[in-house]
C-alpha cells in the first residue's frame, strides 16, 4: 500500500496520508515521502496551493493522523535501532519545513489529530477542523512530552490553555481547537469533500473563500470556555506540584477529575513538559525544535532500553496494554529538580546538533 498519495490537480498539490488501519500514524517512510513531496512542490510553479488530509477506514477524511508510530518507537528503542534517532530528526525537519513553506498549505483536521499529526497540521497556513475532530497532545500519558513543535504552538495558546493541554493530554473538539488558536476554521465534515474538489478545480478561488470564512467565523469552545477561568488559575501556577495540590484542594468536580488525570501521567515528564512550555514562550520555532530534539534524545537514551520512561509508557498503553505504567519516580512530589534539569542539557555541542542548520525565526 502506498502510505502517502500525492497528486497534482490544476494548481493544487493534494496529499493523502494513507495508512487508515493505523489511523495514519506516521512511519519513517511517510515522513520521508512527505518531505520529498513538499520540497518538490516548493519548486514547481504549477503548484500554488497544497492540501493534506487523512484517509479514513471507509472513506476519505475521518482520520487525519494519530501521531508517530509508537510501536516502532518501542521496538526500535529495545533493539538499539538507529532509525529511531533518524525518525525524530527527520520528523522535526518536516515540521519546520511546513511552518516555513512559502506556499499556502491547508490541513483538513477531521477525526483524530494527535501528536505527530498535530506537528503536521500546526505548520499549515489554514487549519480546518470539524465536529468530528479529536485533537490532543497526549504524550505525558506515554512518558514523553508534547514534541513536533508542541512547545512552540502550545505555549502560544491564550492564557495557560497550552499548559493545560500539554500536561493533561485532554482531547478537544473543533470548536475548542479554534478557541485555543489551534484551528482557523470549523466546517461540517460533510463539506470537506467539496472543499477538496474545489481546490483541485480552482485552487486560488477556493483557498480565498475558505480564508474569508475563517476570518468571519466566531471563536468559542464549550470545554475551554466553561473552564477557562479555572485553567488559567491552576495551570498558571509555578510548578507541577503546586498545580496538582491546588486542584486537589478545590471542591469542584472538574478540579478533582483533572487532578486524577495528572496523577496518572508520568511524574517526571509532567515536570519536563511544564519547563519545556515555559522556556518555549521565549523561543522561535527552530530553537524550540532543537530543544525538543535534545529532550527526545534523553527520553530514549538517558535510561536506555526498557528502563526508559517512554518505553515503559508505550509498553503499558500499546504493547502489554495493562495501563499500569511503572513510572520512575512514581510520584510528582518525588521528582528532583536535577532530574528535570538534565533533560535540558544538550547531548550535542552546537556545531554538531542534528538540527543546527534550521533557519532561525521560521514560524515565529
Amino acid at each position: 500500500m502506498i502510505e502517502v498519495v500525492s497528486e497534482v490537480h490544476g494548481q493544487a498539490g493534494l496529499v493523502t496520508l494513507n495508512r487508515p488501519k493505523a489511523l495514519n500514524a506516521l512511519s519513517l517512510d511517510m515522513v520521508r515521502e512527505l518531505t520529498r513531496v513538499l520540497h518538490a512542490w516548493a519548486h514547481e510553479p504549477a503548484v500554488q496551493v497544497i492540501a493534506i488530509r487523512g484517509q479514513g477506514r471507509e472513506e476519505p477524511f475521518g482520520a487525519f493522523c494519530a501521531g508517530g508510530d509508537i510501536r516502532f518507537f518501542h521496538q526500535a528503542a529495545l533493539a538499539g535501532d538507529p532509525r529511531l534517532d533518524d525518525f525524530f530528526t527527520e520528523e522535526y525537519r518536516l515540521n519546520h519545513l511546513l511552518h516555513a513553506c512559502r506556499k499556502p498549505v491547508v490541513a483538513f483536521m477531521d477525526g483524530v489529530v494527535m501528536g505527530g499529526g498535530m506537528g503536521v497540521a500546526q505548520g499549515c497556513r489554514l487549519r480546518i477542523a470539524t465536529e468530528r475532530t479529536k485533537m490532543a497532545m497526549p504524550e505525558t500519558n506515554i512518558g514523553l512530552f508534547p514534541d513536533v513543535g508542541g512547545g512552540f504552538f502550545l505555549s502560544r495558546c491564550p492564557g495557560h490553555v497550552g499548559e493545560y493541554l500539554a500536561l493533561t493530554g485532554q482531547v478537544i473538539g473543533g470548536a475548542d481547537a479554534a478557541a485555543a488558536g489551534l484551528a482557523d476554521l470549523v466546517l461540517p465534515s460533510r463539506e470537506l469533500e467539496g472543499c477538496w474538489a474545489g481546490l483541485a478545480a480552482d485552487a486560488a478561488g477556493t483557498l480565498r473563500r475558505l480564508q474569508q470564512q475563517a476570518s468571519a467565523q466566531s471563536r468559542g469552545g464549550e470545554l475551554l470556555g466553561r473552564h477557562r477561568r479555572e485553567i488559567d488559575h491552576f495551570f498558571g501556577l509555578d510548578s507541577v506540584a503546586a498545580i496538582v495540590h491546588a486542584l486537589e484542594a478545590d471542591a469542584s468536580e472538574w478540579a478533582r477529575e483533572t487532578a486524577v488525570t495528572l496523577r496518572r501521567r508520568s511524574p517526571l515528564m509532567l515536570h519536563v513538559t511544564l519547563e519545556q512550555l515555559r522556556r518555549a514562550r521565549q523561543l522561535d520555532l527552530a530553537a524550540d525544535l532543537r530543544m525538543e530534539r535534545d529532550l527526545v534524545r534523553h527520553c530514549f537514551h538517558r535510561r536506555p532500553g526498557a528502563a526508559g520512561e517512554t518505553v515503559e509508557g508505550i509498553r503499558a498503553l500499546a504493547v502489554d496494554k495493562d495501563h499500569a505504567p511503572r513510572w520512575n519516580p512514581a510520584r510528582i512530589e518525588d521528582v528532583a529538580p536535577e532530574q528535570v534539569a538534565a533533560f535540558f542539557r544538550s547531548p550535542w555541542p552546537p556545531h554538531a546538533h542534528p538540527l543546527r542548520d534550521l533557519a532561525p525565526g521560521s514560524g515565529a
